[in-house]
Formats: C-alpha cells, structure tokens, sequence
C-alpha cells in the first residue's frame, strides 16, 4: 500500500502495520487491512493516503494534524471518526454508511456531506466555514454541535430523537424544533432569530437563546426547564408560568429594553431569587391583567 506521507508512514512502521523499510512510501497491505483501531497521536501528518487499505477499520483517531482533505469513502466498516482541529478543507464520509460518531469541529470545512450516514448519532462540526448542513437524512442523531459555522438555516424536523442541540453564532433567522419532542438542550444564542417555539419540548432541561431578536417565549409548557438564559433580545412579553420555577438554577432575562413584566408562578419568590433582570422590570402571576 501507498504511503507517500514520511510522518504516516513511520507511525505504521513503529507500530508493527508496516514493511520493515524505512521511508520507502510503502507498508504491507496484509498488516493494515486486518486493523480495526487506529490511533494516530497529534503530530505533522499531512496526508493519510493509504488509509483506503485499512478495510477493516471501525475506529479511526487522528485529531491535531496538519490534514487538507481525508478520503474515507473506502472504510465501509467506521463507525467512529475524529478527526478535529486538523487544516481539512475536505472529508468524504460517503462511504462509511455505519458510522455513528464523527468530531471533524475545529477545520476549514465549507461543505459536508452526510447524507449517506444515516446510522449517525453523535456529530460535531462546530468552528468550521459551513454555510449549509442538511440532516434530513439522519434520523438516529440524538447529538448536534454546530456552533461558529456560518449557517443560515438549519432543518431539524427529520430529526425526532435529537435530545441535544448547540447551534448558537451563526446566521439563523429561524429554527423550528417542534419535531424534537425529545429535546432536553437547546443553545441557540447570538443568532438572528426573531420568534422561538418550544411549546412542544416540554423535556427541555435547559434553554440558552440570548442574543438575538426575540420579541416573545413561553416557556409555560416546558415543566423540565430548570435553566433559562434569554437575555440580549427584544423581548416584550415573557411567560414563565410552569409549575417548576423553585427549581430553577439560572434565570437571566436583562438587557431586553422593553420587557417591564415577567409572568412567573410566585412573584415573591422570583423577585427574591431571580436578580439578573432590568431595573424596570417586575414579576406578576399574569402581566397581561397587571397591564
């Protein structure tokens, strides 16, 4: 097998997957392609070339290298892939149809295709270029971080066993989780959106959508909801109204310039516990009969 990257090579040859020759841009195929895991540690890899041989590889680890593009299109049989804070500007996964979990985070991915995937479960390709990512096909994801990509839409309707979404900094103006029913993590802060439906995703334990240009939540039928952070938008109305307001551990409604009422459960107790909302803001049991 052809292993024209000297670094890659010499990995093999240390650990028993090559031909015995130093540096001759080759290792025997018959040690390679029995390999299930493959650990490569963090270095000045290149170019894995030759990883098309390694048929039989369910695991595949090579984080923290200098890798452009990554052909794995031949390794029908992963199911795990790291390959994060690499230079990859590249990643062909068409092939590897049992894959389950891929971190390809922190590269200078501007475009990926998944679609072929449709075991994945676990996908994390946050700080990269992305300005599209379609899920549809992967109805098993239960795990989504894309955070700092620069996307402007995000469908997540195919995706009803998602329990945990991150998608905050990029460039969404919507996002509609009404299938995700059950969703227990939603960070969707410093984005542009202007309205926010969870009326369905009453699993949902946590709720982080500050920064943008929310004009209204309701959070009245999220009964799981134990944090809530919805400061930095443009929030008028604001109902927390869901029998579980003692359980909170974090509430930060401040800096929305027009919200002066909150409608929580005991106005007593949110007003002794609650302190990060705007001095002109108050609690009631219902602000629309307060007004």
């Amino acid at each position: 097998t052809y292993v024209p990257d000297d670094n890659f090579e010499a990995y093999l040859e240390a650990n028993g997957m090559g031909d015995g020759i130093a540096l001759n841009d080759s290792v025997l195929t018959a040690n390679i392609n029995i390999v299930t895991n493959l650990y490569i540690p963090p270095g000045n890899i290149a170019d894995l070339t030759g990883i098309e041989d390694f048929t039989a590889l369910t695991e595949l680890h090579c984080n923290w290298n200098q890798l452009t593009s990554l052909d794995l299109s031949n390794t029908t049989a992963l199911t795990v892939l790291w390959c994060y804070e690499n230079q990859l500007t590249s990643l062909d996964v068409s092939g590897a149809t049992a894959l389950e979990d891929l971190y390809c985070c922190d590269n200078q991915l501007t475009s990926l295709d998944v679609s072929n995937n449709t075991a994945l479960k676990d996908l994390d390709c946050n700080d990269n270029p992305l300005t599209s990512l379609d899920v549809s096909a992967n109805t098993a994801l239960t795990f989504l971080r894309c955070w700092r990509n620069q996307l402007t839409s995000l469908d997540v309707s195919n995706n009803t066993d998602l329990e945990y979404l991150v998608c905050h900094s990029n460039q969404l103006t919507s996002l509609d989780v009404s299938q995700n029913l059950v969703q227990s993590w939603l960070d969707c802060r410093s984005n542009q959106l202007t309205s926010l439906d969870v009326s369905n995703n009453t699993a949902l334990e946590w709720l982080v959508c500050h920064s943008n240009q929310l004009t209204s939540l309701d959070v009245s039928n999220n009964t799981a909801l134990t944090e809530l952070s919805c400061h930095s938008n443009q929030l008028t109305s604001l109902d927390v109204r869901n029998g579980n307001n003692t359980n909170f551990s974090l509430f930060d409604a401040s800096i929305n310039p027009n919200l002066t009422c909150i409608s929580v459960d005991d106005p007593a107790f949110s007003a002794a516990n609650w302190i990060d909302i705007d001095p002109w803001t108050s609690f009631d049991t219902n602000c629309a009969t307060a007004l």
